[in-house]
């Protein structure tokens, strides 16, 4: 037997055991029924919606008859992703909107809420996705360290750019999609764009730690508007978030069963999603983080008042938003 063969099973085992022992752990989900109707005259905006966890979640909320409004990087694959759902919805289905939305540029996060504004009489919800996973060290348009730029920035200005409009939408909500690996980041007021280091892991769990403090300081700032702010923590979905993480080419074959067999779908991983953007069980609720469609309970650091407001200012002053 080669050496490189012993090697690919080996590794390829020990990959089957950590994950069996971190990630399986799981029970089956139930997908969620909601009655025929139930968003029509609504208006969705989703972020990263051409695909993963954006583009089912899309996908479901045209077939409950929203408008839903697709803002993505890349326009035409979200041509192509709205047709493929529109195909998928049958009959009695909602309206598709594609829009170019570049969360890596707070320009196009301007210009992206200047249209909607003009455009658009009222949103419902807005469903912030989009993210990247430890992709190598690069910097978004304004300069800033890109996990934090996409993950954090870009939706931080735009939700406040669209608040207004949401709030005159009310009772309307804000989704927020972090991620259980918040769990391994902190803020680094000392460095957070990582000029001083970079550190891929690091970055994106601090990214999602400030999914979590926005969400907090945001419903603070909301209470008694009629608009709720949740976030969520989808589990391990098979997208392609994880597209720069390097596999070794001789378990990757392994890693893509193991991940077939045991990961969540798409549509698995929307279902949260969608039951923070359409059901009455959490009409009112705020400042809430959910997983599998309950609530979660978070560490300290995720829920520490003094951090989101401090984050809070200093991601205002680097997004434009005070002088």
């Amino acid at each position: 037997m080669s050496a490189a063969v012993i090697l690919a099973a080996v590794l390829g085992g020990g990959v089957f055991f950590v994950a069996r022992r971190i990630f399986f752990r799981r029970k089956a989900l139930k997908l969620l029924r909601f009655p025929a109707g139930l968003m029509r005259g609504k208006t969705v905006i989703v972020t990263g919606a051409n695909s993963g966890i954006g583009r089912a979640t899309a996908a479901e909320l045209l077939k409950l008859q929203a408008r839903v409004v697709m803002a993505c990087r890349d326009r035409q694959r979200a041509e192509e992703a709205a047709q493929d759902i529109k195909n998928q919805a049958g009959p009695n289905q909602g309206e598709v909107v594609v829009k170019h939305l570049d969360l890596a540029s707070l320009q196009s996060v301007r210009s992206f809420c200047d249209e909607i504004i003009r455009e658009e009489p009222r949103i419902d919800v807005l469903i912030n996705n989009a993210g990247l996973y430890q992709c190598p060290y690069s910097r978004t348009e304004e300069g800033y360290e890109m996990q934090l730029g996409v993950n954090h920035l870009g939706h931080f200005l735009l939700t406040n750019l669209l608040l207004d409009l949401l709030k005159q939408s009310a009772p309307s909500r804000i989704v927020v999609v972090s991620s259980k690996l918040y769990k391994y980041g902190s803020i680094n007021f000392e460095d957070l764009n990582s000029e001083q280091n970079y550190n891929k892991s690091f970055c994106y769990s601090q990214s999602k730690l400030a999914n979590l403090l926005f969400t907090r300081e945001l419903a603070r700032r909301l209470d008694g508007t009629g608009v709720t702010v949740n976030a969520l923590t989808p589990g391990i979905v098979r997208t392609r978030l994880g597209r720069h993480v390097n596999i070794p080419l001789l378990i990757k074959p392994l890693f893509m069963l193991v991940s077939w067999m045991f990961f969540k779908s798409p549509l698995e991983g929307a279902q949260t999603p969608l039951y923070l953007a359409c059901s009455p069980e959490v009409e009112g609720v705020s400042g809430k983080c959910f997983a599998n469609c309950e609530e979660e309970q978070l560490l300290s650091k995720a829920t520490d008042d003094h951090t989101a407001k401090r984050l809070w200012d200093l991601s205002e002053s680097m997004v434009g938003l005070r002088g």
